[in-house]
C-alpha cells in the first residue's frame, strides 16, 4: 500500500504533463489491500504484483466509460468488465490508478487533445509528448507510473516512446489481444505497454499474452513467455545478422534520428545497410486504410453530430469514409506485397535498425517542420518512419537515446509554458541535448524475443536508456 499511496501523491501534485484523464485510486486501493492480503498470508505472488499501471483511455475498465480521448463518447454506456489486457494485468499483480489521454480516437501523432488539453512533454513541457498513445509515454516519463497500455495503429506507441524517452513495444499483430479495447483501424490495430526498462517491458509483455477467441485476430496464437528470459539473457543474434534499413528510413531521419540509429548500430556491431523498397508505397497504403476504415467506424455518428468530434480529426474522417472501395483493395494488395518484401530481407537477417521518428519532440502547435530541406505537415509527418512497419505487422521495440553533442536549450526552446509562445512557422529540426529520440528494433512476425534482446543489449551497453523527468 505505501507504493501505491506514493504514486497516488505523484500523480495528484504533477502540474505538467497532464497524462491522466481519469484516476481510479479507490479501485487501486482495493487491489493493493489484495497483494497486501496475500503477502501477509505467505502465497506466491504474482509477476506484477503491486506495480502500480495506468492504460489509455481507449481500454474499457469496469464501471467507467470508455472515452477513447473523445467527449462525445461521454454518452456511451460505462464498461460491463474490463478489457483482456486489464484483466490480464490485474491477475499478474499490477494496481491499476487510472485512465490516460490520448489524441480522439487514436487519430493523431502530438496528443494536442481539443476536449482534455494537451499532453505536455515530461522533458520540456512546451513540447508534444507524441501520440496517439501521449499519456502513456508522459506518464513513464515523468516517473509517475512505472508501466502503461497503448495501442499503435500507425506508431502510436513507438511515436511517443521516442519523444519522451521511453521503452515501447508493439507486438506483431495479433499477438495480443485487443478485445475490450476502442476500435480505430480493425486490420491495422496492435497493443503493447509502455515501461522506463527493458526487463519490465518484457515483464509486462509475458504477462499480457495468451490467445483470445475475444479477438479473432488473436484467437489461435499461444502464449510464448520468452519476455522475461530474454531480459535476463539478452541473447542476441550474430552481427552479420543485424542490419540498418536505409533509402527511404534513412533520407526521411534528420540528423539526430540518423545519429541515434548508428550508435545503435555499433553498440550491435552492425554494418550492413539494406533498404525496404516498399516503404513509400506501405505508408501510402497505410493512409488508405486508416482513413478509410477509420471513417466507415465514425460514419453514423459524423452525419448527426459532426460538431461534436475534435476538429483535428473529423474532416479527415469524413474524407476517408468516401474513399472508393477500389482504393483499399489496391491498399490491401500493397500492403501483401511489401509484407513478402519484408519476409525476404528476413532470410538474410534476424533484425532490423531504423530511427523511430524524424525529428525530436517539437514545440505544442507545431503546423510544418522541415526534414532535410523539405517543409512537411508536423501531425502526419511524425508518422513517417513508423507507419511502413505498422502496416505490414512486424514486432518492433522502441528504445529512448539521448543526443552525445548538441546545442543546449536556448530560452526561446524552452518558453515558459504558460506565457503563449507561438512556434516558429517551420520547426527546424536541429539537435537538442535535452531531448530523446528513439530507434526501432524491427523483428520478423512473431520474434519479439529478437528484439527485446536486443533492446536489452543497447541498455546494458548505456546506449538506450529512460531518463525521468
Amino acid at each position: 500500500m505505501q507504493v501505491l499511496d506514493e504514486t497516488i501523491a505523484r500523480i495528484e501534485g504533477d502540474g505538467v504533463t497532464n497524462s491522466f484523464v481519469d484516476r481510479t485510486f479507490d479501485r487501486a486501493r482495493r487491489e493493493a489491500a489484495g497483494i497486501d492480503h496475500r503477502r501477509q498470508s505467505g502465497r506466491t505472488l504474482p509477476t506484477l504484483a503491486g506495480v502500480p499501471y495506468a492504460v489509455k483511455n481507449l481500454f474499457d475498465v469496469q464501471g467507467m466509460v470508455t472515452l477513447a480521448g473523445g467527449k462525445i463518447n461521454a454518452s456511451n454506456p460505462a464498461a460491463a468488465r474490463d478489457a483482456t489486457l486489464v484483466t490480464r494485468m490485474k491477475d499478474a499483480g499490477a494496481v491499476l490508478v487510472g485512465t490516460l489521454n490520448m489524441d480522439e480516437h487514436a487519430y493523431g501523432f502530438t496528443t494536442e487533445n481539443t476536449h482534455f488539453g494537451a499532453t505536455r512533454n515530461p522533458h520540456d513541457p512546451t513540447r508534444v509528448a507524441g501520440g496517439s498513445s501521449g499519456g502513456s509515454a508522459a506518464a513513464v516519463a515523468s516517473g509517475l507510473v512505472s508501466l502503461t497500455l497503448g495501442s499503435d495503429t500507425n506508431g502510436s506507441i513507438r511515436v511517443p516512446a521516442s519523444l519522451c524517452g521511453t521503452f515501447g513495444l508493439k507486438p506483431t499483430f495479433g499477438r495480443l489481444s485487443r478485445s475490450g479495447s476502442f476500435p480505430f483501424v480493425s486490420s491495422l490495430d496492435h497493443v503493447g505497454p509502455f515501461a522506463a526498462n527493458a526487463a519490465d517491458l518484457a515483464a509486462v509483455y509475458d504477462a499480457l499474452q495468451g490467445a483470445d477467441t475475444t479477438d479473432p485476430a488473436c484467437a489461435q496464437r499461444a502464449a510464448e513467455p520468452v519476455g522475461a528470459r530474454v531480459a535476463k539473457s539478452g541473447a542476441l543474434p550474430p552481427a552479420s545478422r543485424i542490419a540498418v534499413l536505409g533509402g527511404y528510413f534513412h533520407d526521411w531521419a534528420t540528423e539526430p534520428a540518423r545519429n541515434a540509429v548508428q550508435r545503435a548500430a555499433a553498440a550491435l556491431h552492425s554494418t550492413a545497410v539494406v533498404e525496404l523498397d516498399g516503404a513509400q508505397r506501405a505508408r501510402a497504403a497505410a493512409f488508405i486504410i486508416t482513413a478509410a476504415e477509420g471513417g466507415a467506424l465514425h460514419r453514423p455518428r459524423l452525419r448527426t453530430r459532426y460538431d461534436e468530434f475534435e476538429p483535428l480529426s473529423r474532416d479527415r474522417l469524413v474524407g476517408g469514409s468516401l474513399i472508393p472501395a477500389s482504393w483499399v483493395v489496391q491498399a490491401q494488395r500493397i500492403r501483401h506485397q511489401v509484407y513478402l518484401e519484408a519476409m525476404r530481407l528476413f532470410e538474410q537477417y534476424d533484425l532490423l535498425i531504423a530511427a523511430a521518428t524524424p525529428v525530436q519532440a517539437p514545440p505544442l502547435g507545431t503546423e510544418w517542420i522541415a526534414v532535410n530541406g523539405r517543409e512537411l505537415p508536423c501531425r502526419p509527418t511524425m508518422g513517417l518512419l513508423t507507419q511502413p512497419i505498422s502496416c505490414i505487422g512486424l514486432p518492433v521495440c522502441a528504445v529512448p537515446l539521448w543526443p552525445q553533442e548538441g546545442p543546449k536549450p536556448l530560452p526561446q526552446d524552452r518558453p515558459n509554458a504558460a506565457s503563449g509562445t507561438r512556434p516558429a512557422a517551420v520547426y527546424p529540426a536541429e539537435a537538442h541535448a535535452h531531448l530523446p529520440i528513439g530507434v526501432q528494433l524491427i523483428s520478423a512476425p512473431w520474434r519479439e524475443d529478437i528484439c527485446l534482446a536486443a533492446a536489452k543489449a543497447l541498455e546494458d551497453a548505456g546506449v538506450a536508456r529512460s531518463r525521468i523527468a
